[in-house]
């Protein structure tokens, strides 16, 4: 009967941690904070449930190592150089900044400094998995703060390598310096050879496995891979979970690792929340009522320190006040990759008695008010950027009074790839704008290049006052947070109701409740690939382009409802109606075309394609019956009339030769 101790325990753990993680969704909680209050509530130190968390450490560590395996297969290096500055400028300050900052306060505590630069690195690390999960849940991970905070995390796990390597010098640091040195150069020879002999070996063996085409024979190879290294790890006196997130960060660099996280998520996801349950175990609820003041002090301390930490660092990457605190807060939690370091520690003896027990409670409770604290961030953020003076537009007098004289203009809200390209089209176009960007470094960056860019908060009315919106003709929302273009929507409409507001979102949820607060046109991204796709479709079939741009203008001018299952009874796409044979077309004469200075007759249009000019139209003037003399120039407008394949032939003929 003792063998099934643990199958009982298993069927304890997941019985309550179905209702407490139902329940934590429902709280738009993260899941980790369901399975820690889970582990908290049955374990020794809460109802007893589990008496003895050991039973359970078995699967707890697989979880662990499985856990780590998907994140190195979630960080992708290429990825990580392309953030580039913010990861390396902003992650290292970070992590630095923080553990210094710990591992000095614990030398002045009487901390020997093994011990000491040990909590710094506990306390530099915050929790991936409850922040992308609560930026996702609120919509921010796209936005300015939602980036930053990305970058450092990512960072922070690449961390975790090094830390790991260093817990066995400082349990050594008072030993031989020879033993400590053979000590390191081991390490990083294990590291090295994973990484080095898993980037020749795992592709050769994943490309001879893939050739077989059988599902479960990939996925056992990419178990085999994470484990293994695991094992390997271990037997050099290194941490298992050190193994598996090497060996996660070589698959991932490899073409199979998107294929290889997907198989991998299933066994994550449980056996990392029995890991998080049994860190819940470990919370000692008696010690932590004998001891408020402790316990409650140490979290709100390290807290406090991480959180102006991060602030400070992502402040001096040229962020507004307003997102360096909404980072920094963000921030402020213990992670995943502690207990983790915690784990390796504890062996060596450098954390242990009411040090681990203060570290165990502080760490979770900061990950149980974390989701609460980001979800406040945003008004303190607001209220600290009024305070530092960057609620409104910081003007020089030339800009205020360049800004005071535009008037029928376009003001861009965001300069991401949108608001790039429509910046482009207005300056070729010579239509007035002005930009507002949060972004510090695209902001310094513009300006020296001449563009009309401001360091701003679109949503904040006094901003928008100043870049004149009750004077313009359209304002664009080009940002990528649902949250603030609603809010952005209802202040400008407020403001200016005679603005055109067009607003470019993701989520086709948010067309109804952006209309309702005033927005005239919302351009959903995954509508408008629908009619680009529906488009062409049509024009293989040989449906005219005029009556394909007339469909695609109709489900617009319907506010897409056709997409969306909504359709208007007279809203009607009948493919044997639109199949004629006579169509229009139109096309624009291009620069090196073999048109150019011919004319219909010279260039025997009728007879080499099949198609008829109607009509050209030069400098906005359509010329019907041009006279004998005419000829055809670079940049008019050719109307033609034929069967589709005669259009096409016509059509090539009017653009520029090919090389």
């Amino acid at each position: 009967m003792h063998d099934l101790q643990i199958l009982r325990d298993l069927v304890v753990l997941v019985a309550v941690a179905i209702p407490v993680v139902a329940i934590a969704e429902r709280l738009r909680a993260p899941t980790v904070v369901g399975f820690l209050v889970t582990g908290v509530v049955i374990g020794p130190h809460g109802l007893g449930l589990i008496q003895a968390p050991d039973s359970v450490a078995a699967l707890a560590e697989l979880g662990l190592v499985l856990l780590l395996f998907t994140i190195g297969l979630e960080l992708s290096l290429s990825r990580i150089f392309k953030l580039g500055r913010t990861v390396f400028q902003g992650g290292g300050l970070q992590v630095l900044g923080t553990l210094s900052v710990v591992a000095g306060l614990a030398l002045i505590g009487g901390a020997a400094w093994p011990n000491a630069v040990l909590w710094g690195s506990l306390a530099a690390l915050s929790s991936t998995a409850i922040v992308l999960k609560v930026l996702k849940e609120r919509e921010e991970l796209n936005t300015t703060h939602g980036r930053v905070m990305l970058a450092i995390l990512l960072f922070q796990d690449l961390c975790v390598v090094p830390l790991m390597l260093l817990v066995p010098l400082l349990a050594g640091g008072g030993g031989s310096p020879v033993a400590a040195l053979g000590r390191t150069l081991l390490s990083i020879g294990v590291v090295a050879t994973l990484v080095l002999g898993g980037r020749y070996f795992v592709p050769w063996i994943l490309d001879r496995v893939v050739g077989l085409r059988n599902r479960e024979l990939f996925t056992l190879c990419i178990l085999l891979f994470g484990l293994g290294a695991a094992y390997v790890t271990a037997q050099f006196g290194l941490s298992l979970a050190l193994g598996a997130f090497v060996a996660g960060l070589v698959v991932s660099e490899s073409e199979y690792g998107l294929q290889a996280m997907s198989d991998a998520l299933p066994f994550r996801d449980t056996f990392s929340g029995i890991f998080f349950v049994s860190v819940g175990m470990l919370l000692d609820t008696r010690f932590v009522i004998e001891h408020p003041v402790l316990v409650l002090g140490s979290t709100v301390v390290l807290m406090a320190l991480k959180a102006s930490i991060a602030a400070s660092v992502t402040r001096g990457l040229v962020r507004s006040w307003a997102v360096s605190v909404r980072c920094g807060l963000g921030l402020a939690q213990i992670g995943e990759f502690s207990f983790v370091l915690a784990l390796v520690a504890r062996p060596f003896g450098l954390l242990d008695g009411d040090s681990y027990r203060v570290f165990i409670a502080a760490s979770v409770l900061s990950m149980l008010s974390s989701p609460f604290i980001i979800a406040a961030s945003r008004p303190v953020a607001r209220w600290i950027g009024r305070m530092a003076g960057e609620e409104g537009l910081q003007l020089k007098p030339e800009a205020a009074e360049q800004l005071s004289a535009l008037d029928d203009h376009v003001v861009i809200v965001g300069y991401g790839l949108n608001g790039r390209n429509l910046a482009r089209v207005l300056r070729a176009a010579n239509i007035p704008y002005v930009i507002l960007e949060q972004n510090g470094q695209v902001v310094r960056r513009c300006l020296g290049s001449g563009e009309p860019i401001h360091f701003g908060d679109g949503t904040s009315r006094e901003v928008l006052h100043k870049v004149g919106l009750e004077r313009a003709r359209v304002l664009v929302l080009a940002i990528s947070s649902p949250a603030d273009e609603r809010r952005c929507v209802a202040v400008a409409r407020d403001l200016s109701p005679n603005t055109r507001i067009v607003v470019r979102t993701r989520y086709v949820a948010e067309i109804d409740e952006l209309r309702r607060l005033g927005a005239d046109d919302v351009v959903p991204e995954e509508f408008e690939t629908s009619l680009e796709i529906f488009a062409r479709v049509l024009r293989l079939y040989g449906v005219a382009s005029n009556v394909v741009a007339r469909e695609v203008k109709t489900a617009r001018g319907e506010h897409y409802e056709m997409l969306r299952g909504l359709a208007m009874p007279d809203l009607q796409l009948d493919l044997r109606q639109l199949g004629v044979h006579a169509a229009l077309d139109t096309v624009e004469i291009e620069r090196d075309s073999p048109a150019v200075g011919g004319n219909p007759v010279s260039l025997r249009l009728r007879e080499r394609t099949g198609a008829t000019v109607i009509a050209v139209v030069r400098d906005g003037t359509p010329l019907y019956n041009p006279d004998p003399h005419f000829s055809f120039a670079i940049g008019d407008t050719v109307v033609l009339v034929g069967q589709r394949p005669a259009l096409e032939r016509a059509v090539r003929l009017f653009r520029a030769a090919e090389a």
